[in-house]
């Protein structure tokens, strides 16, 4: 009973990717320091191993996503999005301060 419900929710998740996809994965980050050390690392090795992978290098923080970044978004198979814990934290204390 167990496998064919697990069954039935991944094939009803499977209806939400697109059957023609650009990208297998979409990638999101926050951070400069992630951006030059993590995240290259991460592309290049999804790279390497056939992967296509989006990233957007130039959206900085505060800017709103261009229709080109949404697309992207919506032709990827998958996401992964992280941020660094300290800026988890230090962008939370600001929001806490207003």
């Amino acid at each position: 009973m167990a496998s064919t419900s697990s069954f039935r929710a991944s094939s009803s998740f499977t209806h939400f990717i697109p059957q023609t996809s650009t990208y297998d994965v979409f990638l999101s980050f926050r951070g400069e320091d992630t951006r030059c050390n993590f995240t290259y690392h991460l592309y290049s090795g999804l790279g390497r191993r056939g992967i296509r992978t989006f990233r957007d290098n130039k959206l900085r923080r505060g800017e709103a996503i261009a229709p080109k970044l949404l697309k992207a978004i919506e032709e990827s198979r998958s996401s992964v999005i992280f941020s660094l814990k300290t800026m988890l934290v230090r962008d939370g204390s600001r929001m806490n301060r207003k």
